[in-house]
């Protein structure tokens, strides 16, 4: 790997992140990358992929070792994040949402029932999904119109969930929907809902540009009836659980972006060296020097403040602005990154036989969930006029 993409020094990993990092990398280049591909191809991640995500503790990494997680931090998350996402970011995302949104979620706001009955399943075997979305709810997050009826002990959800990933493929979705809609954003409620469940189905599937192998599906829910445990944190609470997680899965799609822009960059400090033109490698030419040399540098901005917001939080200290501030430039690096490696390889860049077409269809997706770039302005704005 070229030093010019390598992990700084930040603040200086201990042993047990740099044996994780390590085993995560030789994870991506011996098992994730000779699948990539055919992934890309069937639009489906690999099954065996994901069992081998579970048998490394990836998917648990949070999780505290009494439940049968690896009782790591979210800076792990966050490195292996990036490590997968050099790779191929479809793999990378299984990790994130459900270590950033579905098991954070659950850790801090999940009754001990809850956390006993989901916890050492999601660290085992049971991949997990978010559900806040809706066909006219996006930015306005909490314009979701998903309804939860309240009949005695029990709850009956009605409506529609979309792009929902890994919906093709999750036992268990956390749902989001209004118990009380005279009290607007006040009634929202999460709840834990399993695949299975009478009245729940998932629709259709998204033929998406980037991130291909990731399933994004709809939910349909017609009657879904839940006991009153399903609730997770306090009914009228779902706004809160929902911001302070999507806080938190920011950092997350912020280090997919950072992973996905590394990987464009390697392939493209790897061929400058290989191609000539005019009798030299073009690599030699300043015209690209300057230019690899600007992506490592924003690429290297954009890496610490992903890295900053992470430990931030791991630390019990405010993070929303920085984590917005970190999905923002993330996500922008990514996309220009991407986009240089794909001129620099010429025409080959546009062709699917080489890598950084993907990477760059894949780093469009970074400007969009999670929250756009506007909606990251508008909470950076927010933070700084306080």
């Amino acid at each position: 790997m070229p030093e010019i993409a390598s992990i700084p020094p930040l603040t200086k990993l201990s042993e047990e992140e740099e044996l994780f990092r390590d085993t995560v990398r030789d994870f991506a280049e011996h098992d994730v990358r000779p699948r990539v591909a055919a992934m890309e191809k069937a639009a489906a991640i690999d099954p065996a992929l994901l069992a081998k995500c579970f048998e490394l503790g990836l998917m648990g990494i949070e999780i505290p070792e009494q439940h049968g997680g690896a009782g790591g931090s979210l800076f792990m998350t966050v490195l292996a994040v990036e490590e997968l996402s050099a790779v191929d970011a479809s793999v990378a995302i299984f990790v994130d949402v459900q270590n950033t949104l579905v098991n954070n979620l659950l850790l801090k706001w999940a009754s001990d029932d809850v956390r006993r009955r989901y916890l050492p399943r999601l660290a085992a075997d049971l991949l997990g999904a978010y559900a806040l979305s809706e066909p006219e709810s996006g930015s306005d997050a909490f314009g979701l119109q998903t309804k939860a009826t309240r009949r005695g002990e029990r709850w009956i959800l009605e409506g529609r969930k979309l792009w929902i990933t890994n919906g093709a493929e999750a036992g268990l979705f956390v749902i989001f929907a209004n118990a009380d809609f005279s009290r607007g954003y006040k009634g929202i409620t999460a709840f834990a809902v399993e695949r299975g469940c009478k009245g729940f189905t998932v629709g259709k599937r998204e033929d998406k540009l980037g991130i291909r192998a990731s399933s994004t599906c709809e939910l349909i829910l017609d009657g879904v009836e839940l006991p009153g445990a399903s609730v997770v944190g306090e009914v009228g609470k779902g706004y809160k659980v929902a911001i302070e997680t999507l806080n938190t899965g920011r950092i997350g799609i912020g280090a997919q972006m950072i992973g996905v822009a590394r990987g464009a960059l390697d392939a493209a400090c790897k061929y400058v060296k290989e191609r000539k033109q005019f009798g030299h490698p073009i690599g030699e030419f300043q015209a690209v020097q300057f230019q690899l040399a600007q992506a490592a540098t924003e690429l290297e901005a954009a890496r610490l403040m992903v890295y900053n917001s992470a430990r931030l939080e791991d630390a019990g200290e405010p993070y929303t602005m920085q984590a917005a501030m970190a999905k923002l430039l993330s996500s922008q690096v990514a996309e220009r990154v991407t986009s240089l490696a794909v001129e620099l390889f010429g025409g080959y860049g546009y062709s699917k036989e080489y890598p950084v077409e993907k990477f760059y269809r894949d780093a469009k997706i970074g400007t969009i969930y999670e929250g756009t770039s506007n909606m990251q302005l508008n909470t950076i704005a927010k933070q700084i006029l306080k």
